[in-house]
């Protein structure tokens, strides 16, 4: 997709126009029909008379949009809650060795599961701080969107890992059932209820940004998981603290990886929807055209392609197609900016990439993709 990004092809379109070369958007050159426009033509949030009403629900949240069509690292969703993932690195570690002395002085599978699962819980936000910071590095002319899918990279890898994790530990409290095992219920119920405190604290600080994030969901729901296992946890402690009963341990530690398994299997189809660059969830992409061809002038939209640079950054590019009799009437820089206006205010997408090509451009029978 990032070839749509170079508009001056040799298939007649026409390139940006003066004023438009930070808008990702196309307009005829000096000389071609329609020159002359002003150099700035500021996009106003008004609408042509008849133009659909924004879609319910509409997105809100886009990277942002300037000279650089909003591709930085800070405008990722990552980059932007980057301080709350430090803070839940921290509290994340610091549960994790004392779930690990809990699980060796106690011998709690279960324990020594959801200790694994922080571990996890803390490779996969470290994962994402390094993969944010690594998107920051700048774009080149051989990477023309930097490095801001390896926040997606890192997701899968995360997801990867959840799975992993999850066979395991299933495998693990299997392989106990039918042995005798001795578990000390005082130091896991201890370590398991400081567990289940410090996730708590960790779910408040993400919950904002997990609407926002692949990665920062991806910790969310590691974090819930782990708060569901020290819960899972604290039950199994109590069941062998009053009945003596230790096979609650092994219990406890299938209930744990069933839990995980799903959380995997949800943040990896997430992920495989960005790299097939599927249409972004708060984009339908037929109303877009609904909404691009009620724009007076404009008589059809081929090409039409919308997808997902990196959590928080999506992009959209379009053949639009005007009226020649209406390249005259309206200037083009009016339809340019409704448009953008449209995509932006309606969609939720601040990086547009446009080509603008009068009616009579297109050849008899030239086959033009949807």
């Amino acid at each position: 997709m990032s070839a749509m990004h170079e508009q001056d092809d040799a298939t007649g379109a026409f390139p940006a126009g003066p004023g438009n070369g930070d808008r990702g958007t196309g307009g005829p050159r000096a000389g071609d029909r329609g020159a002359g426009a002003p150099e700035d033509c500021a996009p106003g949030p008004g609408f042509s008379t008849g133009h659909p009403e924004t879609p319910a629900p509409a997105a809100t949240a886009t990277g942002g949009h300037g000279h650089d069509h909003g591709l930085d690292a800070h405008g990722t969703a990552t980059g932007r809650h980057r301080r709350r993932l430090i803070l839940v690195l921290a509290i994340t570690l610091t549960v994790f060795l004392v779930q690990v002395i809990g699980a060796v002085v106690s011998n709690s599978l279960s324990l020594l599961a959801d200790a694994g699962h922080m571990l996890t819980d803390a490779t996969g936000v470290a994962i994402a701080l390094i993969a944010s910071l690594i998107a920051g590095l700048p774009a080149t002319s051989k990477r023309t969107f930097g490095y801001l899918r390896v926040e997606i990279l890192a997701a899968l890898v995360n997801g990867i890992v959840l799975g992993v994790i999850a066979v395991v530990i299933f495998a693990q409290a299997i392989a106990r059932f039918g042995s005798e095992v001795e578990v000390q219920s005082g130091p896991m119920l201890i370590a398991a209820i400081i567990g289940a405190a410090a996730n708590l604290a960790s779910l408040l600080i993400l919950r904002s940004g997990q609407r926002e994030s692949l990665n920062v969901r991806g910790a969310y729901l590691e974090v819930l998981g782990d708060l569901l296992g020290s819960v899972l946890v604290i039950a199994a402690g109590v069941v062998i603290l009053t009945t003596g009963w230790t096979p609650a341990d092994q219990i406890a530690s299938i209930l744990i990886a069933v839990l995980i398994l799903p959380r995997a299997i949800s943040l990896l189809r997430d992920v495989v929807d960005v790299l097939l660059e599927a249409s972004p969830k708060h984009i339908d992409v037929d109303a877009a055209r609904a909404h691009m061809l009620a724009v007076p002038g404009v008589t059809a939209v081929h090409d039409l392609h919308a997808w997902t640079i990196t959590s928080g950054v999506p992009a959209f590019s379009a053949h639009v197609t005007i009226a020649d009799e209406a390249w005259g009437e309206r200037a083009y820089h009016a339809v340019l900016d409704e448009l953008r206006s449209c995509l932006r205010e309606h969609f939720g997408t601040a990086h547009v990439t446009l080509q603008l090509e009068p009616a009579s451009h297109r050849g008899e029978g030239e086959h033009v993709h949807r």
